[in-house]
């Protein structure tokens, strides 16, 4: 990736492979595409992408209907179905052409620079490429719709596709937060709403751009109604305070964070709704050497070491010394150190863990209101698990079964939405969600060996629904367990304990969760 994007910028491509040496000219243009649900690119690759489109499915129910129809007609002839559209896609490319060549007499007048500027400083993007990125986005949308001055239109719409994703975000901010800090920064730096403003087929003259057959515009809206993606964040954010009855789960960032961490620290966090810094949760057994991360202690080839042993092959990295030359000495070497006089250094490091979450979403959870607690404790754990590089599922259990919200995946926002919108209520079925979670680890060991689990359960212990959790117990031996207690009030049961003793399971006080302050989260 990184060589593709320089050859992008530097319109030179430099070959080194078996011997061959090459230089070429190379001008093309790169276009990706990604899921989010398979975890974010590293930041300074996206600063790399110049415009980035957000495509969702369509929530209205003809626009859908639509799509299947054209598929099919595709399906059935696509010879035919080519020819139907081929006028329109002679004009939209006619309407390019001329587009590009009016691009060289469009004049970015110095106020939009200006505001340009302003709009990148208050959105808070690194560098100077964003500037760049949206003055020539400005540009190429005055061209398409046939102007000779960059308004401030212009602007808006090149600032929509170019700055929501150079933002260096918090992995745990709401869904829409991109959008909604844009549209702040935009009314920061000031917009002209001046009739010439108005781009040709937006209700203006010259019109025939809007119409229903010329796809979306440059905002991502299309002539049917505001686009997917925004209608989808909304309605996440509009769930979101009906899951509990009216309670209001409130987001990380909305309240200042406990001012002691440790006992009642984590209380006091998840009432005022921010996220806190949470003891750190691992795997005590070492590893024998998974994927690189920075939770459980593993061998690995860099880190502490611990010892020397006979290397198995090839020697890794360089030898360990002092056991090299006992070794030596104990052969009596006079001749000096041999190749079977080798030790290698046994070096103990970090790995990567998959952190499955159990979470327990019935109504003796939600009756004392205690939910709020709970998304809190869990929204923390997800932003450790994702600065800790760890691969993160979701199972919860309410009514009378449990269910796989989040499949295993390094997509710590996906964890995030699916918490949003957790519904809570009914019995507790806390043997399905352990019997979920065991079929769980079961196949993602069989995906990835190398990966070991650590299993969170969050729960207060009460099983009123389906067999005795202890039952499931088997299932589960051999993996590291940790209960989160969520039991309150001034009576407690204590079955939270009984299940982690039945695991062979820590158990940690919900309110013991919080190690240190994080502070409001931007």
């Amino acid at each position: 990736m990184d060589l593709l994007l320089d050859a992008a910028a530097m319109g030179r491509a430099h070959v080194e492979r078996d011997g061959v040496s090459v230089k070429h000219a190379a001008r093309f243009l790169l276009v990706g595409t990604m899921n989010p649900e398979e975890g974010e690119p590293r930041p300074q690759l996206v600063d790399r992408f110049g415009l980035v489109v957000t495509v969702a499915a369509p929530r209205d129910a003809t626009l859908r209907a639509e799509v299947v129809r054209r598929r099919l007609a595709y399906e059935l002839d696509a010879d035919a179905f080519a020819a139907r559209f081929a006028e329109e896609e002679r004009a939209l490319a006619v309407r390019i052409l001329t587009a590009r060549r009016a691009v060289p007499s469009v004049v970015l007048p110095d106020a939009e620079l200006d505001r340009i500027a302003r709009v990148c400083l208050a959105y808070g993007v690194d560098g100077m490429r964003a500037d760049i990125v949206v003055a020539r986005c400005a540009v190429a949308l005055a061209a398409w719709h046939g102007r000779d001055r960059v308004t401030g239109t212009d602007v808006r719409d090149a600032a929509r596709l170019a700055l929501p994703h150079r933002r260096r975000k918090d992995p745990l901010d709401p869904p829409g937060t991109d959008e909604q800090r844009l549209e702040e920064a935009l009314d920061q730096a000031g917009h002209d709403d001046d009739p010439d403003d108005d781009p040709p087929g937006r209700g203006g003259p010259g019109g025939g751009d809007g119409g229903p057959d010329n796809g979306p515009g440059p905002d991502g809206s299309s002539p049917e109604g505001p686009a997917p993606a925004d209608s989808e964040a909304g309605g996440e954010r509009g769930r979101d305070g009906q899951e509990t009855g009216g309670e209001r789960t409130q987001e990380p960032g909305d309240a200042e964070s406990p001012r002691r961490p440790g006992a009642g620290g984590t209380q006091a966090a998840a009432q005022a709704g921010a996220v806190y810094r949470p003891k750190t949760l691992r795997i005590a057994a070492r590893g024998e050497g998974g994927h690189a991360g920075r939770r459980s202690p593993a061998l690995a080839r860099r880190g502490r070491v611990v010892g020397s042993r006979v290397p198995h092959g090839k020697l890794r990295g360089a030898p360990h010394l002092p056991a090299t030359l006992r070794a030596a000495i104990h052969r009596g070497g006079l001749d000096g150190v041999q190749a079977r006089d080798l030790r290698e250094a046994v070096h103990v490091g970090r790995e990567a863990n998959l952190v499955l979450f159990v979470v327990d979403a019935s109504g003796s959870m939600a009756a004392r209101k205690r939910m709020t607690v709970v998304k809190t404790a869990v929204l923390s754990l997800l932003r450790d698990a994702y600065q800790r590089r760890d691969r993160i599922g979701m199972i919860t259990f309410r009514g009378a079964t449990a269910e796989q919200v989040l499949p295993p995946t390094s997509s710590h926002e996906v964890g995030v939405l699916r918490l949003a919108s957790l519904r809570t209520g009914g019995r507790t079925p806390l043997a399905a969600g352990l019997r979920t979670a065991a079929a769980t680890i079961a196949t993602e060991r069989r995906r990835d060996p190398r990966r070991r689990p650590l299993l969170i359960i969050v729960t207060d212990g009460r099983a009123t629904s389906g067999p005795d959790p202890a039952s499931v117990a088997p299932a589960l031996a051999g993996v590291s367990t940790v209960v989160v207690d969520c039991e309150s009030g001034p009576v407690r049961l204590g079955l939270a304990r009984r299940l982690a003793a039945a695991l062979n399971a820590d158990v940690m006080p919900l309110d013991a969760l919080g190690a240190a302050p994080l502070g409001r989260v931007a």
